[in-house]
């Protein structure tokens, strides 16, 4: 949620701002806040798909300046759309506009649309670090808040409903919360901080009664809209208040609307007398002489006002006490498996969504918008994940996959039918509604959920061996077990994705942009040895030579992009921006499938400006060859991580023979037929860097 314009007011007032030395407390922690506000302060790329491995470095950093003064963070992350929709006009405003953003993004102008994998990163990092943490089913302001209420401590966000609800231990703004510069002595650290009470905005007028404010914020407007007669409303109120002063009102041209209102509420002693009054300005509940009834704004203002009563109890005390899944205002349908796996964020908030909803919002990534959204090359991955959830039935007619229509819907390709995805055997059909993008603007695409060769169903997913589920992902992504023997276990999911990548991303991927990856998925592993983190106990690698490894592992860091603006090609950007809607997409099914594959380390996994960099690098006549230090762990690795990739294919599941080469393909050129997107420079044809065979290139010498 927020209150349109309260954070600029309250700043506005260094009296409602008290400065405060922060340690030796519990702090509970807008966790969305908290990831975006890390990534967009320290100015982190977001044009060449995210550096993760810096953003897991800021975030370490923060806890430790933390843990050094003794502040024990709980964190508290959002979920999915809020079941009553009363909030989805808003979510789409926020989606059309981060469209413009990614957009703005990719011709080199600034935008805060965030890395798609961002989020994942977060939940991982603080898994490692073991910091308390839950997501709710839903929004967390009020979790968030009841929680923070009844442990008396603060909450740390930038989320400006903190500065309607009460809370005796405070809210402490993130743009006030200093902890890259810890002060004090060793042992008595402590971070400069500003503290917000509503005590101190209830005595600045007046003394204000609290359980007014929630009042306030619903007549200003939050994220769940402002009541239609609101303007009418405080267009009364301002001539009630002149009247009362003779005319003569203290409100000048620079008053805000904030402020009229806090001074009218001032003059009344509970809610139920503002309340009245309201109905007596309106004319009794009508207006233009025309009963609103049930409807009337009264009724309106009350109900947005008990989004900020809090609980005397809070719900998420007993999640952080005794780890038992917290009852709250949103109850999910899962089995005690998943709820358990929601509340700990290892169920991501798509799988809630379709559920409960029907519909999922597709994150937008700096891409090409003269293409396709990224998000269409992993439609199958979800197709699966939307039948698992939604489906029942025995095998039914086999479908090859999904083509994009021009009304938005995917439906059942006809011409092939020798798919793994099965329809229901009842004939009848079960959508769930995507909201993406098409070219600039924000399109419903109704999907179709499919049902899997193995019968995986939400009902008895908890049952079923980790064998079947293993299988489950496997048939998905197209990809058998022998193909993934050698490949260590914590790197078998991006392997099987950049498989399944090569095979639907449009246009085809080009060599340097796989050899990038590989390169990529390499240095994370470098890393990870340097750092103490990597375990291969399952594969045969060469001895490290140490000095050769690090010596390969600097030379890696230096084709970095440096400038936001430099090495920005948009065809690069897009074919990456597929790469992690794919595996995106994947991280969800396997969480779904309660983690059959290990979960991918994404910080040590990809880095924007790395892959920016080394396409470059290669395109003008670099070859790996020639990179890779011989008979070192890294060209090992990069040998096995490569021929993993290329073996890829379908013949695990002969079902799907043939859907792999030329189906993403196809899918692409009827969705541009169909609803005439234009075909981009060299699109639907391979130039000079295409790959004339996805899984018979990039050989090295082995």
């Amino acid at each position: 949620m927020g209150v349109h314009g309260l954070t600029t007011f309250i700043e506005g007032n260094n009296l409602f701002l008290l400065d405060v030395r922060f340690r030796d407390s519990r702090l509970v922690i807008d966790g969305n806040s908290l990831y975006f506000n890390l990534y967009l302060k320290h100015g982190l790329d977001r044009q060449h798909g995210g550096d993760y491995d810096a953003f897991a470095s800021i975030l370490y950093q923060f806890l430790s300046a933390l843990e050094a003064c003794n502040i024990q963070p709980y964190v508290v992350l959002d979920g999915g759309i809020d079941p009553s929709n009363k909030k989805m006009g808003t979510l789409k405003q926020r989606l059309q506009s981060r469209i413009q953003e990614a957009e703005n993004m990719a011709h080199g102008r600034n935008g805060s649309v965030l890395p798609i994998l961002t989020r994942q990163v977060f939940i991982q990092v603080l898994i490692q670090k073991a910091i308390p943490l839950v997501q709710c089913p839903a929004e967390a302001d009020w979790e968030i808040a009841c929680l923070a209420h009844q442990w008396r401590c603060p909450v740390l966000s930038n989320d400006s409903d903190f500065f309607i609800f009460d809370l005796p231990g405070g809210y402490l703004p993130l743009n006030y919360f200093h902890w890259t510069h810890l002060n004090g002595k060793a042992s008595h650290r402590y971070i400069s901080a500003r503290r917000y009470t509503t005590n101190a905005l209830c005595r600045w007028y007046g003394g204000l009664n609290q359980e007014l404010l929630p009042l306030c914020a619903v007549l200003t407007g939050n994220d769940y809209g402002t009541p239609k007669e609101a303007d009418t409303l405080l267009a009364l109120i301002d001539a009630s208040m002149l009247s009362r002063n003779g005319g003569r009102g203290k409100r000048n041209a620079h008053s805000s609307r904030i402020h009229l209102l806090l001074c009218w509420l001032s003059s009344f002693p509970s809610s139920v007398d503002a309340l009245a009054e309201v109905s007596r300005l309106m004319g009794a509940d009508s207006i233009g002489g025309k009963k609103k009834g049930k409807g009337s704004l009264r009724l309106q203002l009350q109900a947005g006002m008990q989004e900020y009563h809090i609980a005397p109890d809070s719900p998420l005390a007993r999640w952080f006490s005794e780890c038992k899944t917290p009852p709250g205002r949103h109850e999910l349908p899962l089995p005690e498996c998943l709820l358990n796996a929601a509340a700990q964020g290892l169920l991501a908030p798509l799988v809630v969504d379709a559920l409960l909803m029907r519909k999922v919002l597709l994150h937008p990534q700096v891409e090409n918008s003269k293409q396709l959204s990224s998000h269409c090359s992993a439609t199958a991955i979800r197709q699966a994940i939307y039948g698992i959830l939604l489906l029942k039935g025995k095998q039914g007619g086999s479908v090859q996959g999904t083509q994009h229509t021009g009304n938005g819907r995917f439906s059942p390709d006809q011409d092939a039918r020798a798919s793994g995805l099965q329809t229901q055997v009842s004939g009848a059909h079960v959508y769930v509604e995507e909201l993406d993008r098409l070219h600039l603007n924000l399109k419903n695409n109704q999907v179709e959920a499919l049902l899997l060769k193995s019968h995986v169903h939400l009902d008895t997913i908890g049952q079923a061996p980790a064998k079947v589920h293993l299988n489950a992902l496997f048939e998905v992504l197209r990809v058998s077990q022998s193909a993934m023997a050698a490949v260590p276990p914590h790197l078998r999911l991006a392997v099987a994705v950049t498989g399944f990548w090569l095979q639907e991303a449009v246009p085809t991927p080009s060599q340097p942009q796989l050899q990038a990856l590989i390169l990529g998925m390499v240095y994370g592993e470098l890393v990870s040895i340097e750092q103490g983190g990597a375990i291969f106990s399952q594969c045969s690698f060469p001895q490290l030579n140490w000095s050769v490894e690090r010596s390969f592992l600097r030379w890696l860091d230096r084709q970095r992009v440096r400038s936001p603006r430099q090495g920005m090609h948009i065809g690069a950007a897009h074919s990456f921006s597929q790469w992690q809607a794919c595996l995106w997409s994947a991280l969800c099914l396997n969480q779904l499938l309660l983690l059959p594959l290990p979960e991918v380390h994404l910080s040590c996994l990809f880095s924007g400006t790395m892959a920016h960099g080394l396409v470059s690098y290669l395109k003008e006549g670099g070859a790996t060859e020639s990179l890779l230090p011989e008979s070192s762990f890294s060209r090992h690795l990069y040998s096995t991580l490569l021929h993993a990739v290329r073996n890829c294919d379908s013949k695990a599941h002969p079902s799907s023979a043939g859907r792999g080469k030329g189906r993403g393909r196809e899918q692409g050129r009827r969705g541009r037929g169909a609803s005439g997107v234009r075909r981009g420079r060299g699109e639907g044809r391979r130039g000079n860097e295409g790959i004339s065979n996805r899984f018979a290139v990039l050989d090295i010498n082995e």
